[in-house]
């Protein structure tokens, strides 16, 4: 018998056992793949308050991970196949060789951006292609950059580019944007910031890292190299919510319902970091999530 069993061993679910196991609740993490999640893909950590080292996103999810390990947390790599008794006191997470009873599940099983799928995105990532310019915008200062999108997350992104890059390309599939008005006219009016449009990126080139992009119009089949050093694909996130979706409320995008208290609408049921209906998807945010989720079970349990 778990207090808490978490779901997911992202920055969300770590800090959520880190919670977890400082109130001496006894705790079980399930990750069925790596744990650290999208953070494993960061090149280099910059925007975590104290850690001013600059580790790899994988050196500091193997930081949270053994922090968690100091207050006896137990780990599996199992994967949750279902979860019985929802509005019971007492539920059940079963994967295909265990079952595991718990008083309260927090889902921290994170999303994943929307890739382009052309030649040599997966190549460049993290060495020129990203998903998140507040993440990685401080370490093209000074170099040209290209976002990808039509949308707020792509004018934003460009927006807050600008104040660092030399130049920053928009590139967008259509002539007309599904961003606000606002954000259109404030783009169209940095002297920074260029337009490609009825374009798609084709290809992404370089040596070790990103020196070129080679987008193809959709009306006329052209293609045109730009010289970039970073390329930022704004082009949506894919929450993983499928599993946690046959139980809780998801908005209309597929993230998980929550109030400030991560509370789901199933009772003793949570969710935290990038799977969760929020405004920002960073390690910080996904760890003060794990913490408030954490601590909305502990005080479930203990009320």
């Amino acid at each position: 018998m778990y207090d808490i069993i978490i779901i997911g061993g992202g920055a969300a679910g770590l800090s959520a056992a880190i919670y977890a196991g400082r109130s001496g609740m006894k705790t079980l993490v399930m990750e069925g793949t790596s744990y650290g999640g999208q953070m494993n893909y960061t090149y280099e950590v910059d925007n975590y308050p104290g850690v001013n080292d600059n580790p790899s996103g994988a050196e500091l999810s193997e930081r949270m991970k053994k922090h968690a390990e100091k207050f006896d947390i137990e780990f599996t790599t199992e994967t949750a196949k279902n979860i019985l008794g929802i509005n019971d006191r007492i539920k059940t997470v079963e994967t295909r060789k265990n079952n595991y009873h718990t008083k309260c599940i927090i889902f921290a099983t994170g999303a994943s951006p929307r890739k382009l799928g052309v030649e040599g995105e997966d190549r460049f990532y993290g060495v020129g292609v990203s998903y998140c310019a507040a993440c990685d915008g401080a370490f093209f200062k000074g170099q040209d950059v290209a976002v990808v999108g039509g949308g707020n997350t792509a004018f934003e992104d460009a927006l807050y580019l600008a104040r660092f890059a030399k130049s920053v390309t928009l590139i967008h599939r259509r002539d007309k944007f599904r961003a606000a008005a606002t954000l259109v006219e404030k783009a169209k009016e940095n002297n920074k910031i260029s337009f490609v449009l009825d374009s798609e990126v084709s290809k992404i080139e370089g040596d070790t890292t990103v020196s070129n992009i080679q987008t193809t119009n959709k009306k006329t089949g052209k293609k045109t190299d730009i010289p970039v050093s970073g390329v930022f694909v704004a082009v949506g996130i894919i929450p993983k919510s499928e599993f946690a979706g046959k139980y809780v409320e998801l908005d209309e995008n597929g993230f998980i319902k929550t109030n400030n208290k991560m509370e789901t609408n199933i009772t003793a049921m949570y969710a935290a970091g990038d799977v969760r209906n929020t405004p920002l998807r960073q390690i910080v945010t996904s760890a003060a999530d794990g913490a408030v989720a954490a601590t909305s079970a502990i005080n479930y349990i203990n009320g």
